[in-house]
């Protein structure tokens, strides 16, 4: 199967996840699911935009002139004198504007006095006035459905008085590492055993895609095992996510399970690294399950899981960015295989990309160097250096 056709396969079982309530800080990254309207002018009245003096511009025809001071305004304070000819009232940024005033003056531009002010500059009607409106309107709409909240996003949204914010949820995931010869980070290891990093990779390939992740394993290739496992992870997740046990070795232990449930198929898909995988839905929960080498692992996340996830989260970003690079090494690709070579990409525009040494899938030391995935088409199967080639930027 193709790449392609294996992402859409894998996509159709994503539908961004039903729209929830949560606390406002709790909604950055996440997906409105909801317009939003203003619920009343910003700026709510007339304030200063700086600290000085609120005036009759008139008065300043003829600078330097001096005015009485009659009141002090900070900001959350209600004016209560009205400014006439000869008179400014003392004026601090955000504070409303007296009735009378039509412009401010600086404290700069003045001496500063309490009592009387002396004005060294004239100044237009409307000078450092913010207008009630002038940013939103009430009723106006200022954020649609769809849109991705960022930290930019919050500080409006507060402003809207919005303490709860209707969103897509982020994806419960659970992440399931398998293999006899596994054993956890920190643990003595064994003849014939390794670390799981596989676990620990997808953990944080999940969190970096904004969803909310549980580990369990590693789960030793034994089917009544993997299926206790299995069982617990369907009661509690939106997606699960499996690496290892579905090659076609004795001991393949998910790909047993699953096969035997139904609902999940496997596929040889024409790429590299990653050429066995698996999805599709157990009690409608969505799986997806990938090869056990770790960088075929890594690989397969980026190009199939995190736009599932993405896609889950109902965002409109679900693939990284696509940059055009110029190789500055030759290296060969496998015929008929779209190749995901691990490289390292140097600036933004007319840039320049370098394979890693160890193009191996089990090579974790080439993928720790990484930042970019060279995508190579399925017809190629050498790159000189000096072609230009596409990019999955990581970055």
């Amino acid at each position: 199967m193709s790449v392609d056709d294996y992402l859409a396969r894998v996509l159709s079982f994503m539908q961004p996840l039903p729209p929830v309530m949560v606390p406002l800080l709790e909604a950055l990254g996440l997906v409105l699911a909801e317009d939003v309207q203003m619920p009343r002018d910003m700026p709510a009245f007339d304030n200063s935009s700086m600290d000085g003096y609120a005036v009759i511009s008139g008065d300043l025809e003829a600078v330097p002139t001096h005015l009485r001071v009659i009141e002090d305004i900070p900001a959350g304070a209600v004016p209560r004198a009205t400014v006439t000819r000869g008179t400014a009232a003392r004026i601090m940024t955000g504070a409303p504007m007296p009735a009378g005033a039509d412009a401010v003056v600086r404290v700069e531009w003045t001496d500063g006095g309490t009592e009387t002010v002396e004005v060294q500059r004239t100044v237009a009607p409307g000078n450092d006035i913010r207008r009630a409106g002038e940013d939103l309107r009430e009723g106006q709409t200022v954020l649609i459905r769809g849109t991705v909240v960022t930290p930019r996003t919050i500080a409006l949204l507060a402003s809207c008085d919005r303490e709860q914010m209707l969103v897509h949820p982020r994806p419960r995931v659970t992440v399931i590492s398998t293999g006899d010869e596994l054993v956890p980070a920190g643990q003595p290891v064994g003849a014939g055993q390794i670390v799981d990093s596989n676990g620990p990779l997808l953990v944080a390939c999940v969190q970096d895609a904004g969803a909310v992740v549980t580990h369990q394993g590693p789960v030793a290739d034994h089917a009544d095992d993997f299926r206790a496992v299995l069982q617990q992870a369907l009661a509690h997740s939106d997606l699960i996510i499996t690496s290892g046990g579905v090659s076609m070795g004795a001991y393949d232990t998910v790909k047993e399970v699953l096969g035997a449930a139904g609902g999940v198929e496997f596929s040889k898909v024409a790429m590299n690294p990653g050429m066995p995988q698996g999805c599709g839905q157990l009690d409608g929960i969505p799986i997806i399950t990938l090869p056990g080498n770790p960088v075929s692992t890594y690989v397969s996340f980026e190009v199939f899981v995190r736009p599932a996830l993405r896609t889950l989260m109902g965002r409109p970003d679900v693939h990284r960015p696509l940059r055009t690079a110029t190789t500055l090494a030759s290296f060969g690709s496998p015929a008929a295989k779209r190749q995901f070579a691990r490289g390292v990409l140097d600036g933004f525009d007319d840039c320049s990309v370098a394979p890693v040494r160890g193009q191996g899938s089990h090579m974790l030391s080439g993928l720790s160097e990484a930042n970019c995935l060279m995508v190579i088409p399925e017809e190629v199967t050498e790159v000189a250096a000096g072609s230009v080639v596409t990019v999955i930027d990581l970055r």
